[in-house]
């Protein structure tokens, strides 16, 4: 009986701590997406670009550049 309780007891603390983990997690993870949000979208949207836009477009830039950046290396390492 006394097991019983205890498991019921960690369960209960481990469910607490786990919800508050995941609120400071969802609060941080929001506020820096809200943050890049704005960066983008004062510093590297296009004219008439929306923020989704822009990341795309980001992101395809990044790609190409690390694509080049690998065939380079493998040309200076023949």
């Amino acid at each position: 009986m006394a097991k019983s309780k205890l498991v019921k007891v960690n369960e209960k603390i481990a469910e607490g701590v786990v919800g508050r983990y995941k609120k400071i997690e969802n609060g941080v993870v929001g506020g820096f997406n809200k943050i890049a949000d704005k960066f983008v979208d004062n510093y590297l949207t296009k004219e008439g670009e929306s923020i989704e836009e822009a990341k795309e477009r980001l992101a395809k830039e990044q790609k190409a550049r690390e694509e080049a950046s690998i065939s380079e290396r493998e040309k200076h390492s023949l």
